[in-house]
């Protein structure tokens, strides 16, 4: 495949991810770490096409590596930095400094891009009440501080207008008083607060790896709580970030690398993605398919349809038999279908599709396994002390999940007059 071919697939099969995404609130981590990097400008650019693409984004940006250079001498307590009310003028000017190089980067016009002249507003406020930490353990924490309340309302306004909008670590008391937050924490609950669909942490590494330093794609809120001991104390408090805004609402959590251009872009409209999600939603890929899915399954159904894989069904048909059907949904896309068909005793597993985008993505997830579990408890839940298909093209997958071959006779007598001998689909049977 040469590199035109590869462009027009990866467009085309980004497509239902830039609907998916379309008016989605994410709210987005970017560490001191990710501001000194020289990919820094990418990001940027890949941030303003998500607010082109109609994303709305709230940006939380750290200070870590800049506060320590600043305070080669800072005290910590439970992670947390001491800061004194004479330090906190002069992270005040740091934390500036940093806010204005992003809105710098955001108003240049994006030079050498696609988004040239496109003009990106970022806007940054007093958004963020804030309260001391106080005195834990019989330590004064001063000038440390967390979130007391944000002004969602007026985040919102403002995200309304396709603005972005760029916190810092950064609260204000009553009184005028300011405090130092804890950035992770803070993008976690502006997250919760702002109902987010995403969080996303920027991070190196970007991606969670099993004992065979392979990428995990997704896991549980959790499994990655699990994994969080044996990680590096920054990358483990982000996924304690993760952890906690899932855990609180936030539907989809990432963890993404900001040292590799485009990553962010990988991780959101591709299938397999590049980096490690979070959901605690992982077991809940299929769903019972709804009137308004109609349209994706004749999408995922069609290309096997014409190449004689499947037996073709008019929309009409689909409507009328939706409530036999199973969906496999990733991030908001249909990505795969099946039906099941009652007969007394046995039930019929039919229109098994997952498409052709996916058909070889998630392999340690199975799209198609997922559909036929889902298929099993539903026909073990209509009373069918088996399940049969027909197939064409498909044997060997249906083998390799439990299915042996058998005869028309075998069929339910309903099914057999049915039985079209000129297609010669082979049957195959599994007992549940």
């Amino acid at each position: 495949m040469d590199s035109l071919e590869r462009y027009t697939s990866w467009f085309r099969g980004s497509t239902p991810y830039i609907s998916a995404h379309r008016g989605k609130t994410f709210v987005v981590f970017l560490g001191g770490d990710a501001l000194m990097h020289s990919n820094l400008v990418n990001i940027v650019h890949d941030l303003a096409l998500l607010n082109v693409l109609g994303v709305r984004l709230v940006i939380v940006h750290g200070a870590r590596p800049q506060l320590n250079e600043a305070f080669a001498d800072s005290l910590f307590h439970n992670g947390r930095r001491i800061t004194s009310a004479g330090q906190m003028h002069e992270i005040s000017g740091i934390f500036g400094a940093l806010r204005a190089n992003l809105e710098a980067l955001f108003s240049t016009g994006l030079p050498n891009t696609p988004l040239h002249n496109v003009e990106v507003n970022i806007v940054s406020g007093n958004f963020i009440a804030a309260q001391p930490v106080g005195i834990v353990d019989g330590i004064d924490h001063q000038c440390t501080g967390r979130l007391r309340s944000a002004n969602v309302d007026a985040m919102v306004e403002l995200l309304d207008t396709q603005a972005i909008v760029l916190q810092s670590p950064v609260g204000f008391s009553t009184s005028g008083q300011a405090f130092n937050l804890a950035a992770e924490e803070l993008a976690t609950e502006l997250a919760v607060a702002l109902r987010a669909d995403k969080l996303i942490v920027f991070n190196d590494p970007g991606q969670i790896t099993d004992a065979g330093r392979q990428r995990i794609s997704r896991i549980t809120p959790e499994r990655l709580n699990g994994l969080c001991a044996d990680l590096d104390p920054i990358t483990a408090a982000r996924c304690e970030a993760l952890i906690a805004a899932n855990t609180q609402g936030v539907e989809r959590a990432h963890l993404v690398a900001f040292a590799d251009d485009g990553a962010l872009l990988q991780e959101l409209f591709t299938a397999d993605g590049i980096g490690t999600q979070v959901s605690r939603h992982d077991e809940d890929l299929i769903r019972q398919a709804q009137l308004e899915d109609v349209a994706d399954i004749v999408e995922i159904i069609r290309p096997l349809e014409e190449d004689g894989v499947l037996v073709p069904r008019s929309r009409a048909q689909l409507e009328q038999e939706i409530e036999q059907f199973f969906i496999a949904e990733l991030d908001g896309v249909v990505v795969g279908c099946c039906a099941i068909y009652a007969f007394a005793d046995a039930a019929e597993l039919a229109c098994v599709a997952v498409h052709e985008n996916y058909r070889h993505q998630y392999s340690d997830m199975g799209i198609g396994s997922a559909l036929l579990e889902a298929a099993e408890r539903a026909a073990s839940a209509h009373g069918a002390k088996s399940l049969f298909a027909l197939t064409t093209q498909t044997q060997e997958w249906f083998v390799s999940h439990g299915f042996t071959p058998a005869d028309v006779e075998s069929l339910p007598s309903s099914k057999q007059s049915l039985y079209n001998w000129q297609r010669g689909s082979a049957v195959l049977q599994k007992p549940l």
